[in-house]
C-alpha cells in the first residue's frame, strides 16, 4: 500500500494546531483500518517562522504521536507558497502520496477519502474544489470570481474555487520540484505538470479558531504575482494602449490644423493640461509595470535559496 503524507503549512496556528493534528491524525488511522493507505502514513507540519508556539506544539505532538507527526522548522518566514514547497519536497523523499491542506481546517477533511480513491484510480493529481461561496461575504465573493476570471483572461491556467487542498502523487511531486522559479503560484503551476487529474468537491467551513493569515493585502499581491508570473499580457495590453493613444493624438493633430486655418481655435488651457496628467500618469503606469517584470528577472537570476530548514522532526 501506499504511504500518504499529509502536509500542514503553519504560521502562528497555536490555537488550532492540536485541533488539526487530531482531526488529521483520525483521518490517517481510518484509511488505515480500511486498508487504503500504508500503517507508517504520517502529518507533516511545517513551521513557516512563527511568531508563537507553534513549533513547541508541533514538537509535543511529535513526542506524543511519533509514528504519526512529523515536522519541519523553517528558519524565517517566507510565505504560504514557500512553506507549502518545503513541505511537499521534504515529505517527497518519505511518502509515495501527498496531500496538502491548511491547518485552520476550512478545507472539508472528509473528502481526503475520495481524493485517496481517485488517486488509486490512476490520478497523479486531484484538486479540491468548493462548491460554491455561499459563506464567504460580498467583497470576498465577488473579488475571488474576479481573480479567476482575471486570470483566465490573462491566458493563466487554473482550476476554479481551487486553492491550495489537494493530493499528489509522488511522481508528480518530483516534477513540480523541477520548477526552480522563485516566484511561486502553486495554483497555476500544478495545471502545468500535466498528467491525469481529477476533482473532488467540497463545502468550505468556518475557521475552527484564530484568524485568517491572507488579509485583502496578501490575496492582491498573490494575485498579482500570479499574473506577473504567468503572463506578459499586461505589457502586451500597455502597447496596445499606447498604440490607441497616438491613434488619437494623430487625430486630434489633424482636427488641430483644421481648427487652426479655419479660424476657429479655442483658446484655454484645460484640454492640454488634462492630456499632459494622462500622459504623465499612463508612462508612470507602463514604466513601474515593466519594472514590476524586471524586478522578478533580478530576483531570479539570483538563485537564493527559497527557504532554509533548521530542523526536521
Amino acid at each position: 500500500m501506499d504511504r500518504l503524507a499529509i502536509v500542514v503549512p503553519c504560521y502562528n496556528e497555536e490555537e488550532v494546531l492540536k485541533i488539526a493534528s487530531q482531526t488529521l491524525r483520525d483521518v490517517l488511522e481510518d484509511l488505515i483500518r480500511k486498508e487504503k493507505i500504508a500503517r507508517d502514513s504520517f502529518l507533516l507540519f511545517v513551521n513557516d517562522g512563527s511568531k508563537d508556539h507553534t513549533w513547541e506544539l508541533i514538537e509535543e505532538e511529535h513526542q506524543a504521536h511519533p509514528e504519526r507527526v512529523r515536522g519541519v522548522k523553517l528558519a524565517g518566514n517566507v510565505g504560504h507558497q514557500f512553506a507549502l514547497t518545503a513541505g511537499l519536497l521534504t515529505a517527497m523523499e518519505m511518502s509515495d502520496v501527498t496531500i496538502s491542506i491548511d491547518a485552520d481546517l476550512q478545507d472539508d477533511v472528509a473528502v481526503i477519502e475520495e481524493m485517496i480513491d481517485k488517486f488509486h484510480a490512476g490520478n497523479d493529481i486531484v484538486y479540491g474544489v468548493r462548491k460554491e461561496r455561499k459563506t464567504d461575504t460580498f467583497f470576498k465573493r465577488t473579488t475571488a470570481q474576479a481573480f479567476y476570471k482575471l486570470m483566465a483572461l490573462m491566458g493563466v491556467k487554473t482550476i476554479y474555487n481551487h486553492a491550495d487542498f489537494r493530493l499528489m502523487s509522488k511522481r508528480a511531486v518530483e516534477q513540480f520540484s523541477k520548477y526552480g522559479e522563485t516566484n511561486l503560484f502553486l495554483r497555476g503551476m500544478m495545471p502545468l505538470i500535466g498528467y491525469q487529474t481529477d476533482c473532488v468537491y467540497y463545502d468550505r467551513k468556518e475557521r475552527v479558531a484564530g484568524e485568517s493569515k491572507y488579509p485583502l493585502k496578501k490575496m492582491l499581491a498573490l494575485a498579482f504575482n500570479g499574473i506577473s508570473s504567468f503572463s506578459v499580457k499586461p505589457i502586451s495590453m500597455i502597447l496596445g494602449l499606447g498604440v490607441f493613444i497616438i491613434i488619437c493624438s494623430l487625430l486630434a493633430a489633424v482636427y488641430a490644423l483644421i481648427s487652426y486655418f479655419t479660424g476657429h481655435v479655442v483658446q484655454g488651457w484645460t484640454s492640454l493640461i488634462l492630456s499632459i496628467w494622462f500622459l504623465g500618469g499612463l508612462q508612470l503606469l507602463a514604466i513601474g509595470l515593466v519594472g514590476q517584470y524586471i524586478g522578478k528577472i533580478y530576483m531570479e537570476v539570483k538563485h537564493r535559496p527559497r527557504y532554509n530548514i533548521e530542523k526536521v522532526l
